[in-house]
């Protein structure tokens, strides 16, 4: 058997002791590609969380097969159907092979819930599982687009667009700009505005802790000072250690990490077109024409809320 079936078999083999409780799970968000797979192993460097692997994936989970690629739902929504599967990922209860295929604990006491599909329902998860941690990680929308078209994904702006409890409560003032959207590159920075506006407003400053790709690239103790400290862990020499090493998705050609990589695959015109777009949800703040983020202007957002 060849060590990648083999570790994937050994990865739903494991023990939970949380005893079922979703306060004994650490939550990490962010859009697709801007690095979350990377982020989570070095948050579980030493093996100790139960590693779940992106349960709200209604094409790989059987339990989330009637869920949105990019569901939204209002925080007072309490219908079973969608408490239910939620409950048991966030509760250690879900077994699945796609979940668990990056698991290397057979026993811990909690679980690290990694999901690029959930950032629309975060305000509903701290409703309805409150006390859970959540990290959301922001990365430059011009990185994570490049990424996303250099390996070919196709957008899903359209469903999310459906979703008309999503548009009352959020995307109202912007709608028209939405739809405006020219081709793939554009429709792509539009949903990863969507994705991280959403909970940004829906969240006070303090509420989920905010990671920043280029932050832990450019000055990694202080950003993962800053998230251990949130998680209640120490931090020491192992963990920094572990962010020179690639995520298990990366692809084997993939250019070596920097802030600025994208700009070689982002003309003049669509670096406009960025500034325009971010500008229709306010996070031109976040993110400008430079590759560093600006904190403080994701925190204006929060505290608008």
């Amino acid at each position: 058997m060849s060590r990648a079936p083999l570790s994937r078999l050994l990865g739903g083999l494991y023990v939970d002791l949380g005893k079922g409780d979703h306060r004994d799970s650490v939550f990490l968000a962010g859009s697709g590609r801007s690095g979350t797979t990377w982020l989570s192993e070095v948050i579980n460097h030493s093996g100790g969380y139960h590693y779940v692997f992106e349960p709200f994936n209604p094409a790989r989970v059987g339990a989330f097969g009637h869920f949105r690629s990019k569901q939204y739902l209002r925080p007072d929504d309490t219908r079973e159907e969608f408490l239910k599967p939620a409950s048991l990922a966030l509760t250690g209860a879900l077994k699945s092979s796609w979940t668990d295929r990056f698991n290397r604990a057979l026993v811990a006491r909690r679980r690290l819930i990694k999901d690029i599909r959930a950032n629309l329902l975060l305000g509903w998860m701290r409703a309805n599982f409150p006390g859970m941690p959540i990290v959301l990680l922001l990365r430059h929308p011009c990185a994570v687009v490049a990424s996303r078209l250099a390996l070919g994904w196709k957008d899903n702006l359209s469903e999310t667009m459906e979703q008309q409890d999503l548009v009352e409560d959020f995307l109202l003032p912007m709608e028209t700009g939405i739809h405006a959207a020219r081709d793939a590159f554009e429709r792509h920075l539009i949903l990863w505005c969507i994705d991280n506006y959403v909970p940004l407003r829906q969240f006070a400053p303090g509420e989920i802790h905010l990671t920043f790709y280029e932050n832990l690239l450019i000055n990694p103790e202080a950003e993962l000072q800053s998230l251990f400290t949130f998680l209640g862990e120490d931090l020491d020499d192992r963990t920094c250690d572990r962010l020179d090493r690639p995520s298990p998705l990366s692809r084997k050609d993939a250019p070596i990490p920097s802030v600025d990589g994208w700009r070689v695959r982002v003309d003049a015109c669509q670096r406009q077109r960025v500034g325009e777009i971010l500008a229709l949800f306010g996070l031109d703040g976040v993110y400008g024409e430079g590759p560093m983020p600006d904190p403080s202007g994701a925190y204006v957002l929060m505290e608008g809320k």
